[in-house]
């Protein structure tokens, strides 16, 4: 999932002790990642959600590290180095993403709602993940001044993207009751809501060529099941157990499922080609725990597992050239659920 609550979740989800290679990351099962190298390295942080810059020099991601208690958003180089924080340093951050020219960053933060962390989930009824309502997606320069909120509605605002031709941007809102997803121009005008189904529906991101949008989602149709569903969504929580990749058309129209496993599937994006999807998934493992990347087509057939180490996989992105991979993974961690962004070259 996108938000870095997921990330938590998941967490949670991983065994105390994790299988780690710790020395090289030869990674013979891999046959479309190469030259694969750890880009960041602070002890015990949780680093996730990197994405590059539209011209491919810059990363922008989300973390948790000394001195900040919860996840705040930081842009470093392609190598790791130059690591800068560009939010405000309060409250808790998720979902951060360059705009076209690479001079603007958006995310969302709950700074407004607070400038402590927001209260972790309660767990004792099952493994969920928090919807902050004070969330909004907030717009900055790229070294972090100059921050305005986009959204300022009431509930959950966060997992914004930006569209390759740079026109729109992609986001989930509870603005409406339920989960949805919703796109608006640069500047917060001319909002259009693109989902209505009952149930969760985010993580999205454009095709290359602007007319696809995948995202992740979770549609109860038991009528207890929705009940649950909407009971905790009252109580700003949701339940992770399961999400299937959909896609549709750039203006809602054409809504299908391509996953049908029943299990947790999130963090889908296009290869530049736009013929077939890359995600996590913890398909492969029957007790649940361990997550990967897959790839498969884009009409969800032909289905192959990418990652092999580790047990926590996700939040993929390939380099406009499709050149590169970055992606998050627990891999060669120096501490039980520490997350380190990685950066691989690319071999259709």
């Amino acid at each position: 999932m996108k938000s870095t609550a997921t990330v938590l979740l998941l967490l949670i989800l991983m065994p105390l002790t994790m299988a780690r290679r710790v020395a090289g990351i030869p990674q013979a099962q891999d046959k479309h990642l190469t030259n694969i190298r750890r880009i960041t390295n602070v002890a015990g942080a949780q680093n996730a959600e990197a994405y590059f810059s539209f011209n491919n020099k810059k990363l922008i991601f989300q973390s948790t590290r000394p001195p900040y208690k919860c996840d705040q958003i930081f842009t470093m180089n392609l190598d790791g180095t130059d690591v800068r924080l560009v939010s405000t340093g309060l409250g808790r951050t998720t979902c951060s993403f360059f705009l076209p020219g690479d001079k603007d960053i958006i995310y969302a933060s709950t700074h407004e709602g607070g400038a402590d962390c927001p209260p972790q989930p309660d767990m004792s009824h099952g493994y969920m993940w928090a919807v902050y309502k004070d969330y909004d997606v907030f717009m900055a320069k790229s070294d972090g001044t100059n921050v305005r909120n986009l959204t300022r509605s009431p509930g959950y605002d966060a997992e914004a993207t930006v569209s390759p031709d740079g026109k729109h941007i992609i986001w989930t809102s509870q603005r409406n009751g339920d989960i949805d997803i919703y796109t608006m121009n640069l500047d917060g005008s001319n909002i259009k809501r693109l989902t209505s189904e009952i149930g969760y529906d985010g993580g999205a991101f454009y095709s290359w060529d602007n007319k696809q949008i995948v995202y992740r989602a979770y549609h109860p149709t038991d009528p207890k099941d929705v009940e649950r569903y909407q009971s905790l969504l009252a109580q700003g929580l949701i339940e992770g157990k399961t999400l299937e990749i959909m896609i549709m058309n750039a203006d809602g129209s054409g809504k299908r499922q391509l996953t049908h496993n029943g299990k947790v599937n999130f963090a889908p994006f296009f290869p530049p080609d736009d013929k077939k999807i890359i995600f996590s998934s913890n398909v492969n493992d029957p007790s649940g725990r361990s997550f990967h990347l897959c790839l498969m087509n884009a009409d969800g057939s032909g289905l192959e597992q990418v990652t092999f180490d580790g047990n926590f996989n996700s939040f993929p992105m390939f380099s406009r050239d499709g050149t590169k991979l970055v992606f998050a993974s627990d891999g060669y961690g120096s501490q039980p659920g520490e997350i380190n962004i990685f950066l691989a070259d690319w071999k259709s």
